[in-house]
């Protein structure tokens, strides 16, 4: 079974493409080649993010095309599974470094897609939201499709939107620490103020019940890899959490109860009695 039909939830788009999974997932710290294979297949990711640090080289820091073959070995599991490539430039610090890698990623893969980091700040690698704005502003004149990484800032991700960003991708707590959704406020703020945007929940989350909480919340899809590459069982992993992404979806499609302060009888008392014959 390929990766585009696993997934029973209704579908969305990156730019012109259609999707069907809501799981998108990386592609950083497995065991081996062969688990990471397993772990997509388990998870019917449709976009898999590929670090570029790690495998393009550096201006003016030996081969231009900067292949150790991890590249080819993503390549090929991305044919494979039907599934489509999101290059990310996590570790820039600045917009130039931004842009001038994404320009690489694009020669390098052929896609126009870019996952846009520009890390402010080294303890919590927070997203620099004024050099992350200027890299978007640039990427977007320059043909991309830019999903930018930032916070859950209802005003910065609102100037993102202005450069011309369709897709925002807000964490849910930094990257790595696996604590869940910090702040569910800001993310249903972000839902509501910005119903045009597609929104992606990406750093944070760390147990299959923190994705199906932010898909509850109508956000639209799940990036993650640590949760997964760093378990116990990585293809276990994936797998739940793909269903988890699917059971938070199905949840919000279907209307979730509103919640009381008070207990609210699931049975009504009538005024008569009655008897069923």
């Amino acid at each position: 079974m390929t990766a585009a039909t696993t997934s029973k939830t209704s579908s969305w788009h990156i730019g012109d493409t259609e999707l069907h999974s809501r799981f998108l997932l990386g592609t950083a710290g497995y065991p081996s080649p062969e688990v990471l294979r397993q772990a997509i297949v388990a998870s019917g990711a449709q976009v898999l993010t590929l670090g570029l640090k790690r495998t393009l080289a550096v201006p003016g820091h030996g081969d231009a095309s900067g292949d150790n073959g991890f590249v080819q070995i993503i390549r090929d599991t991305a044919r494979a599974q039907g599934a489509h490539l999101l290059p990310n430039t996590a570790g820039c610090r600045s917009a130039h470094e931004a842009i001038t890698l994404a320009h690489m990623a694009r020669e390098l893969l052929g896609t126009h897609w870019i996952k846009l980091e520009v890390v402010g700040d080294e303890q919590t690698l927070q997203p620099d939201p004024f050099e992350l704005v200027e890299a978007a502003r640039q990427l977007v004149r320059d043909g991309f499709e830019v999903l930018p990484y930032c916070t859950d800032d209802l005003v910065s991700a609102q100037r993102l939107v202005d450069a011309g960003c369709r897709i925002l991708m807000p964490w849910a707590a930094p990257i790595g620490s696996g604590l869940g959704l910090l702040n569910p406020w800001a993310l249903r703020t972000l839902r509501a103020r910005l119903p045009g945007t597609t929104l992606i929940v990406d750093a944070g989350l760390g147990a299959p019940s923190h994705a199906t909480a932010a898909m509850e919340l109508g956000l639209d899809a799940v990036l993650l890899n640590s949760a997964v590459s760093q378990a116990r069982d990585p293809v276990c992993m994936a797998r739940a959490f793909r269903h988890a992404v699917e059971a938070g979806r199905h949840g919000f499609e279907a209307g979730l109860m509103p919640t009381s302060d008070v207990a609210v009888a699931t049975t009504p008392v009538g005024g008569q009695p009655f008897v069923l014959l």
